[in-house]
C-alpha cells in the first residue's frame, strides 16, 4: 500500500471539512471502481488507497490521531479500527462503505433510503403554491380585498390523513424490512432498487381509506378572501401560511405565495413610494401664480398652490400623500408636475392681447400662420 499522505491521496487540504472529504472519496471511488476498470491492477490499488484514506479521515478520532502522529507513525500502530490499513480487501471496503456505493451506483427511488424498522409512512410536508393576483394602481394605493380560488390538496377527513380505514394501520413491508429498497451485489458492483413489494415506500396499506385510496389527502377547490395591504407594489409577494398543499401522512401543510401584479394608470404613476401626476395650467397661471384643485387617486380634492413664475415641468410636492410604506408608519409624497396648456384657436380679443404683449416683450409673431409660436418657444421652451 502507498505511503502517500492520506490528504494527498484524496486531494484535499488538511483543514478540509467532513463533507469535502466524503465528496473527494466519492469522486475517486467512481473513477477507480473495479467494475469500471476490469483487470486493472493500478486502478484497484488506487481504489484501495482512497478507501484507506477515507477510513481514517472520515472518523474524527482516527483523523485526530493521524494528524498528531503523522502518516508513518500512524501506519506502524495499525490504527485502522482493528487491523492494518494495508490488509483491507474488497469485502472490507464494500461492507464499510456500502452506503456511499449505494449512492453512487443506483440508490434511487425518490426521497432516499428509509431507515430499516419503520413500520409506517413518514410525514412529508406539502408543496408551496404560487398564484398571481392583478390589481390596479388605485387598489395598490388604498389596499383592497381579493377572492382567491384554486385547486390544492387537503387532508382527507375520513381517515384524518392516515390513508387507512378506521381501526387499521399501515404495516412494515416484510420484503425490505421498511427500507423501501433492496440491495443487490454482482461481483464488486453493488446497487439498490426500489422494493417491488411496497413500490419503494417501505410500508403496505392493506386496508386503504375509501375516500383517498391510501393517499392521505384529496384535491379540493378552495375560495377565500385575502386582504392586500395599502402601499403594495408591483411584484411584491404575500405569503399565506397553511394555504398550500396538505402534507402527506400527517406532514405539515405548505404555504400559498401570492405575486401581486399592478396595472398602469392613465393619470398617475408610482415612483418609489411617491405618486406622480401632471397638471395642465395656462400661461397666465404659470406667470402670475394660482390656487388650483386636483383630484387625487383616491377621489379626494386637493388644493395646489402654483407659485408666481412657475416653470413648465416644475415638481410641486404635497408631503405624505404618496404610497404608504409596507414597513414603517410613513408615506411617500404626491408629486404634481406642471404643464402648459397652449390653445390651438384664439378669439380675436385674446389674439390682440397676446400680440400686444408680444410687442411689449419684443417677441415677434408669425402673422401668416396666425400663431405666436416663437413667443411660447422663447418663454416656455
Amino acid at each position: 500500500m502507498s505511503k502517500q499522505n492520506y490528504y494527498d491521496i484524496l486531494g484535499v487540504p488538511k483543514n478540509a471539512s467532513s463533507e469535502d472529504i466524503k465528496k473527494a472519496y466519492r469522486k475517486l471511488a467512481m473513477k477507480y471502481h473495479p467494475d469500471r476498470n476490469p483487470d486493472n491492477k493500478e486502478a484497484e490499488e488506487k481504489f484501495k488507497e482512497a478507501a484507506q484514506a477515507y477510513e481514517v479521515l472520515s472518523d474524527e478520532g482516527k483523523r485526530r490521531q493521524y494528524d498528531q502522529l503523522g502518516h508513518a507513525q500512524f501506519e506502524q500502530m495499525g490504527s485502522m479500527g482493528g487491523g492494518h490499513a494495508g490488509n483491507m480487501n474488497m469485502d472490507d471496503i464494500f461492507s464499510s462503505f456500502g452506503d456511499i456505493f449505494g449512492d453512487i451506483f443506483g440508490n434511487t427511488g425518490g426521497g432516499g433510503r428509509r431507515a430499516r424498522g419503520k413500520t409506517g409512512p413518514e410525514p412529508i410536508r406539502g408543496h408551496d403554491l404560487t398564484r398571481e393576483v392583478t390589481i390596479n394602481l388605485k387598489e395598490s394605493y388604498l389596499g383592497t380585498k381579493k377572492e382567491i380560488s384554486y385547486y390544492h390538496f387537503v387532508t382527507c377527513e375520513p381517515c384524518k390523513g392516515h390513508g387507512t380505514q378506521k381501526g387499521t394501520k399501515a404495516q412494515q413491508c416484510s420484503k425490505c424490512q421498511g427500507a423501501g429498497q433492496l440491495q443487490y451485489r454482482q461481483g464488486f458492483f453493488m446497487y439498490s432498487q426500489p422494493c417491488d413489494g411496497c413500490k419503494g415506500q417501505g410500508f403496505i396499506i392493506a386496508s386503504p381509506c375509501s375516500s383517498c385510496h391510501g393517499a392521505s389527502r384529496i384535491k379540493e377547490y378552495t375560495k377565500f378572501t385575502v386582504n392586500i395591504p395599502e402601499g403594495i407594489y408591483n411584484g411584491a409577494e404575500l405569503r399565506i401560511t397553511g394555504k398550500g398543499d396538505a402534507g402527506v401522512y400527517g406532514g405539515s401543510t405548505g404555504d400559498l405565495f401570492l405575486k401581486i401584479l399592478v396595472t398602469t394608470d392613465k393619470k398617475f404613476k408610482r415612483v418609489g413610494d411617491d405618486l406622480e401626476c401632471s397638471i395642465m395650467l395656462t400661461y397666465p397661471q404659470l406667470v402670475l401664480g394660482a390656487q388650483v384643485e386636483i383630484e387625487h387617486i383616491d377621489g379626494t380634492k386637493l388644493p395646489i398652490k402654483v407659485p408666481k413664475g412657475c416653470l413648465v415641468g416644475e415638481r410641486l410636492i404635497i408631503p405624505g400623500k404618496g404610497f404608504h410604506t409596507l414597513r414603517g408608519n410613513v408615506s411617500g409624497n404626491l408629486v404634481v408636475i406642471t404643464k402648459c396648456y397652449i390653445p390651438k384657436k384664439l378669439t380675436p380679443e385674446a389674439k390682440e392681447l397676446l400680440t400686444t404683449y408680444a410687442e411689449i416683450t419684443g417677441t415677434g409673431t408669425d402673422d401668416n400662420e396666425g400663431t405666436i409660436a416663437s413667443f411660447f418657444k422663447k418663454f416656455l421652451g
